[in-house]
């Protein structure tokens, strides 16, 4: 079946779904009309995503349509058409656009395999050695690199899968248990956690940057080294946990792996020499990283400061200058492209029903709902982070699910007397914790599933148990640090 062909139930379920609430459910008191109607457009919009009744992109388009068509937002054409492309000026978009545009250069320069292969030859003498060399990688390419899929699925993956072959782990002869298994299973959920640690290790975080600020009326800016510093010890004690819950869950039969270093140094004596392309990348790298970190506007003052678009703007710039990458790599870079059009449209519609009042009125009415259970913010967060958490068994995007609940979860949460920094930062985490759960959770979760070395049992097995030492290890670990920064 043609994937971008219009699958014919879904997409009439969405559509029952938005002809409901707009004609036959009650408007409720306390909403307005055309914010009701804007959610029923949303929910339909979310209802085909998770079906698959088109691709995101797609969907995305005939909701920006409709948007501009039923007036929602406006009741005159001119500011109608210009509410629903209002998407696409905003820059924390194009920052995760452009950012994979970038992070293209670690496939075509070779360097991304570099990196894989090289913690692989430092730290492969034993099996928990090489899940290890897994996480390291994905944690250094992550600041780079904000699709997890592509760092996961296409750059990490093909790493994972040489190495299990090398010893002779192959998912359907049954040999997946000597190491192939366990691998797949650490290459998958460094995933998640390394998705948590960055603003751009994922394309959904932008998203929680918004909400947050918008909740706060902007006295909440989550920077992206404001991110990094919060993040970085839970994120690192969750790395250090993972392999070793899953080696404790699914211990794998081949403990030795002298092997896997010689494999690794084979693998980089095969790439040569590093490359001039790859020595530039590098630079623009870390030329990139001190410009998100803040660094000109720390040593020489606010006037130096460098939005965080405009430093991967001129990044991009770089490479294209310096023959790294080219105009048609950009151009093939479908996966930017369709992020831009998707985002556009699902932060336009987010930011529209709270313009209306549509996620101040939900989250007044969850908050109620939670009041007459008589409890006090500590368990009000912790029944908001478990319901938003295990949600996400009904979601096969975190980005339709941040989109579909962040928002007023959070408002929901501070109203409660949650403090707004030590929340902020936990939903955050939990966004990413998320993907842990299945084997639809992302976009990186059906590659590595696809390749056959975990049953279905099993990956749902490691992803409920992962998800709650995940949870666990962000409260105390990160409640303890976060505090210490003075965060709350």
């Amino acid at each position: 079946m043609n994937p971008n062909a219009l699958r014919l139930r879904p997409a009439l379920i969405a559509a029952a779904l938005t002809l409901l609430l707009w004609f036959v459910v009650p408007v409720p008191t306390g909403v307005k009309p055309n914010a009701w109607h804007l959610l029923a457009l949303f929910i339909g919009t979310i209802a085909a995503i998770i079906g698959k009744a088109m691709p995101i992109g797609a969907i995305s388009v005939l909701a920006i349509a409709l948007v501009a068509l039923t007036g929602v937002t406006s009741e005159q054409p001119g500011p109608a058409i210009a509410d629903a492309l209002s998407g696409f000026a905003n820059p924390l978009i194009w920052l995760i656009g452009l950012s994979i545009m970038i992070s293209r250069g670690l496939l075509k320069t070779g360097l991304g395999a570099r990196i894989g292969y090289y913690f692989i030859s430092l730290f492969g003498r034993r099996t928990l050695g090489v899940a290890y060399a897994l996480g390291l990688s994905e944690l250094v390419l992550a600041p780079v690199t904000p699709s997890n899929t592509a760092r996961g699925g296409g750059i990490m993956h093909p790493i994972m899968r040489s190495i299990a072959h090398s010893f002779g782990s192959e998912p359907n002869d049954g040999t997946a248990g000597k190491i192939g298994r366990y691998l797949a299973l650490v290459n998958y959920q460094s995933n998640p956690i390394t998705s948590a640690m960055f603003i751009t290790a994922t394309a959904p975080n932008p998203l929680v940057v918004k909400f947050v600020a918008e909740a706060t009326g902007a006295k909440i800016s989550l920077t992206w080294t404001t991110w990094a510093l919060a993040m970085f010890l839970p994120g690192l004690a969750a790395m250090l946990l993972m392999p070793l819950v899953l080696y404790w869950l699914y211990p794998p039969e081949i403990k030795d792996t002298h092997n896997a270093r010689d494999f690794a140094r084979e693998k980089l004596h095969a790439l040569g020499p590093i490359k001039r392309s790859e020595k530039i990348l590098l630079g623009v790298f870390a030329y990139l990283l001190l410009l998100w970190a803040g660094v000109p506007e720390w040593i020489f003052g606010s006037k130096y400061a460098v939005d965080p678009t405009a430093a991967a703007l001129s990044g991009l710039g770089l490479l294209l200058l310096t023959g790294v990458l080219e105009w048609d790599d950009i151009l093939a870079e479908k996966s930017a492209w369709d992020t831009i059009v998707w985002f556009s449209a699902l932060v336009m519609m987010a930011t529209y029903l709270n313009k209306l009042g549509l996620i101040g009125w939900f989250s007044k009415t969850l908050q109620g709902g939670i009041v007459h259970l008589g409890l006090g913010w500590v368990g009000a967060v912790a029944l908001l982070i478990v319901v938003y958490l295990y949600a996400h068994y009904f979601f096969a995007s975190t980005t339709a699910h941040i989109t579909a609940m962040f928002g007023a979860f959070y408002a929901a949460g501070i109203a409660l007397g949650a403090p707004p920094m030590f929340y902020a930062l936990l939903l955050a985490a939990v966004s990413s914790i998320m993907m842990t759960l299945t084997h639809y959770a992302t976009g990186t979760s059906p590659i590595i599933f696809g390749s056959g070395y975990v049953t279905l049992g099993q990956w749902w097995t490691a992803g409920f148990v992962l998800s709650v030492v995940n949870l666990l290890v962000w409260l105390l670990v990160g409640g303890v640090w976060w505090k210490l920064l003075g965060y709350w």
